[in-house]
């Protein structure tokens, strides 16, 4: 009876891994498409990197979006 709880603790763990992968890639995506959103709107490379730093992002967050998958 042991074992049996051994592997649902064991698949419920892979379900949580899986679950915390796929969160991780979906932040990484919607990073990249804010920061590219700001790139576009932005009226110099001072202004960018000015609104990347108050939303927290990178601008090495755009150039890596199509890198994800």
């Amino acid at each position: 009876m042991t074992w049996a709880r051994e592997a649902g603790a064991a698949r419920e763990q892979g379900s949580f891994a899986e679950a915390r992968s796929n969160g991780l890639i979906h932040e990484a995506i919607q990073s990249g498409r804010a920061a590219r959103t700001v790139a576009d709107h932005a009226y110099d490379a001072v202004d960018c990197e000015e609104l990347l730093a108050m939303l927290g992002l990178k601008a090495a967050d755009g150039k890596n979006a199509d890198r994800v998958f």
